[in-house]
């Protein structure tokens, strides 16, 4: 299998260098989208609820058996007969530390919705979930709320980002083929993956990122917004955020000029930093015994209900009607992660060269999943502490703004300036490092594989996504970036299983044969 170009790849028009058949179409569906949503204006609002729920209710099993699907082959490709593959062939050499590594995969793959969802989630499953009888023990209810979280958050989602980074970086490194999603169909399409079919994935694969994306700005731009108003009395509205959009998208873009070495990496390893700093600060300074014995707790109770909730279409509760919790969470959470795994598959391929298979899914499975797990446990966890010693200040903020949930929890502990303001900075980061490396990876795609476009074409894209994430904002809030994330999930749902097939297919030939 050699490398080929892909067609029309380079060509130069319109002052860029990219594929139009993909970079175009692309634009065209975003520009539609965008468009009829500030066009139409409040009656959005209502269509974008419709459609979570139609699509939720009559979908999301796919979404459901999809995951699992994944995280069994992850399995399979990790600690089956071929996890001594070398990405790159059997001499090559990882180019990151795996500092550098595991700080810009964790950082791309989960940073907004970690400090958005931290506290907000195991508060909002604490006071209502349909695991657990709402006459329960409070104890009961906090050990629910804490591992239905870590179901949304842990090994499901990484095994997703594992297989689709893995094949990537496998046909890109080892096949020599252009760092596209099409690449991976090489074996059921051959030299049909240069053509119109390549073109139709790889603009699938652009959409779901850029949308995908744009749920996580949006939110992130929610929360700096209501982290400013907390300390500073800012105004929280949608304009407000498209403000803040614009700056911190204008931030994003002097990382992109610096590259993905000294840029991106560098701002990743100081939201690690950062990230640390304040989980630490917030073990020290909240109720550590409390936190250390429930992530302890959860992990194990995680462990108990993994198959059974992991597996849990609410089948007969959809009959009466009962599957609006399920929609909400946990078929919002799947097409998410779904519509996200284009850009955090393309970006973790591109800095895991060297990694064999075991290696791979070893560090991409088990290290941001504990990691999650732990900074969920510190943060939602001293937040149920407050609501286990009879303070409701937190259910109330969650209730009246999600948002501004995890500044209410800080202000129940010392130092709250100073952490406030840290969480501040955080999400602006993660947004950063969110936006800078998924214009990275958009440009990528197309301009069919080529990473070394101009910088103009990487800023543009970044732009772009903020425009999404501000439409999105002023057409429905977060029900419009929910909605966002099914709709364009789904399709890249069915290219997903046809994708792994593929992959085993390229292995089976080349391996099973010797």
């Amino acid at each position: 299998m050699e490398k080929k170009d892909i067609k029309k790849e380079g060509q130069s028009f319109l002052g860029i260098q990219a594929n139009p058949g993909v970079f175009i179409p692309s634009l065209l569906i975003v520009l539609v989208l965008v468009i009829t949503t500030l066009v139409v204006g409040d009656p959005m609002a209502d269509w974008f609820a419709s459609a979570q729920d139609v699509i939720s209710t009559n979908i999301g099993w796919v979404f459901i058996l999809i995951l699992n699907l994944l995280f069994v082959f992850s399995l399979f490709l990790g600690f089956g007969k071929y996890r001594n593959i070398r990405l790159g062939g059997d001499d090559a050499k990882p180019d990151f530390t795996l500092k550098g590594w595991f700080a810009m995969l964790f950082s791309a793959g989960m940073g907004i919705g970690l400090l958005f969802w931290s506290v907000a989630e195991p508060i909002s499953h604490f006071n209502e979930n349909p695991m657990i009888d709402a006459n329960s023990e409070l104890s009961e209810k906090a050990t629910s709320a804490m591992s239905i979280t870590f179901l949304h958050w842990g090994i499901h989602v990484w095994a997703l980002y594992a297989v689709v980074a893995l094949a990537l970086a496998y046909f890109s490194f080892n096949k020599k083929l252009p760092l596209t999603i099409r690449s991976i169909f090489y074996p059921i399409l051959k030299d049909r993956i240069y053509g119109r079919i390549g073109d139709s994935i790889d603009v699938i694969a652009v959409v779901a990122t850029l949308f995908g994306l744009a749920t996580s700005l949006g939110l992130g731009v929610q929360q700096v917004n209501a982290g400013l108003t907390y300390l500073f009395g800012m105004q929280d509205n949608a304009y407000v955020q498209i403000v803040l959009i614009v700056v911190i998208t204008a931030a994003a873009t002097m990382s992109l000029i610096f590259g993905l070495d000294k840029g991106i990496r560098i701002v990743s390893e100081w939201n690690m930093r950062f990230a640390l700093a304040l989980m630490i600060f917030m073990l020290i300074v909240g109720p550590t015994l409390f936190i250390m014995k429930s992530f302890i707790q959860s992990i194990g109770h995680y462990i108990y209900i993994f198959f059974d909730q992991g597996f849990h279409t609410y089948a007969y509760k959809s009959v009466v009607g009962d599957n609006e919790w399920q929609n909400k969470w946990t078929i919002f959470y799947w097409a998410w992660w779904i519509s996200w795994s284009p850009f955090v598959g393309v970006f973790i391929a591109k800095i895991s060269r060297g990694r064999t298979f075991k290696e791979f899914i070893l560090g991409v499975l088990l290290v941001p999943t504990l990691l999650t797990f732990l900074w969920m446990s510190v943060f939602g966890g001293s937040a149920i502490y407050q609501e286990l010693i009879g303070n409701h200040t937190i259910s109330e903020a969650v209730n009246n703004n999600i948002a501004t949930s995890i500044f209410y929890m800080l202000e129940q502990y010392p130092f709250v300036k100073l952490s406030s303001g840290i969480a501040i900075i955080l999400v602006v980061g993660f947004f950063v490092t969110s936006s800078d490396s998924g214009s990275f990876v958009v440009d990528t795609l197309t301009a069919g594989g080529r990473s070394d476009g101009p910088k103009r074409q990487k800023i543009f894209w970044a732009s772009l996504q903020g425009a999404i994430a501000g439409a999105l904002l002023l057409g429905g809030g977060l029900t419009a970036l929910q909605t966002a994330s099914l709709l364009t999930g789904l399709p890249f749902a069915i290219i997903l299983v046809i994708m792994c097939y593929s992959f085993y297919k390229s292995l089976s030939d080349e391996f099973d044969d010797k």
